[in-house]
């Protein structure tokens, strides 16, 4: 799997399909429903269980199962990041007509983020082989923290990334149109769309600093990394749309998200002395999903989706 081979086709496939994504998903450049929003949701989760088949075809059962644990960890931890975004595009005025749009651009960046942090992570592991302690605590610590936050908020005053593009760019906050850029009085100047996503981008920094560590503690392979992180990621603009306006019935499911990443710090953290099994740890992922989403559906059952929250 070292090969540039598995690389290049992995690329190509990852083209075409934000090719699809481009011109199926967003060819009438309008505000998916809910219904078409779980449609391709399905359609996302479904290609990476077909690839996780690949790879079982390809490098045998083990593989596909740190596939499937890492994506599964990756694709849970975006719900998460998912009421940030809706956070920073409520706090910028941006509607739902311009977030698909930003959601979009937003992919590309954290592809490219994803890599880096992969590979350099790996690097880390490989030649300071200490760092993976220290990435086990900072998996503890977040899950401690997420254990014990109620409500996510975000100020994006206090996002050093925002104010200094809010600082060094000429910006138009009156625009609310459907452009990066704009002209007044022969000048050109920036719209809110931009810190928008630079707030998205900056976001997805923050959150790859817990996800990644949280991938790399399941699997070191980094194709098997890389490709579980894109896979959550192209995926992550339909799942936004399907449950923005749903987050509040998701009330429990940071207890499960901690549980998961303490368990995956424990783990990455005894790895020298004792190997959890692949299997024990995918099983123990899928559980924690399953009991913190249900409680819940369960416990929100009365107070239905806040439709309104997505502006």
């Amino acid at each position: 799997m070292t090969g540039t081979i598995p690389w290049i086709a992995f690329g190509v496939l990852v083209a075409l399909l934000i090719t699809l994504d481009l011109f199926v998903f967003s060819r009438r450049q309008e505000v998916p429903t809910v219904r078409q929003a779980l449609r391709w949701c399905a359609f996302w989760i479904t290609l990476a269980f077909l690839f996780a088949g690949f790879v079982w075809w390809w490098q045998g059962g083990a593989m596909a199962r740190e596939f499937v644990a890492a994506y599964l960890v990756e694709e849970s931890l975006s719900v998460d990041n998912i009421f940030v975004f809706l956070l920073a595009f409520t706090a910028l005025g941006i509607g739902p007509g311009h977030q698909h749009k930003i959601l979009f651009l937003g992919i590309f960046g954290a592809i490219v983020l994803r890599l880096l942090f992969i590979l350099g992570g790996l690097a880390l592991l490989e030649h300071l082989s200490w760092t993976m302690y220290v990435f086990g605590a900072l998996l503890i610590f977040t899950a401690v923290r997420m254990w014990r936050s109620q409500e996510a908020t975000i100020d994006l005053q206090k996002n050093p990334v925002v104010r200094f593009a809010e600082r060094h760019l000429a910006l138009d906050p009156t625009y609310k149109g459907h452009s990066f850029v704009t002209r007044v009085n022969g000048r050109l100047l920036f719209t809110p769309l931009v810190l928008a996503l630079v707030a998205i981008e900056s976001a997805d920094i923050v959150f790859a600093v817990d996800s990644v560590p949280a991938v790399l503690a399941i699997s070191r392979h980094p194709f098997i990394a890389f490709s579980s992180n894109v896979f959550a990621i192209l995926g992550l603009r339909s799942l936004y749309f399907a449950l923005a306006g749903c987050m509040n019935r998701f009330a429990y499911l940071h207890y499960g998200l901690a549980a998961i990443l303490a368990v995956v710090g424990i783990k990455m953290i005894i790895a020298e002395w004792y190997h959890v099994p692949t299997v024990a740890a995918l099983g123990f992922i899928a559980v924690a999903l399953a009991v913190s989403i249900l409680v819940s559906v369960v416990k929100t059952r009365r107070e239905g989706c806040q439709v309104a929250s997505v502006m």
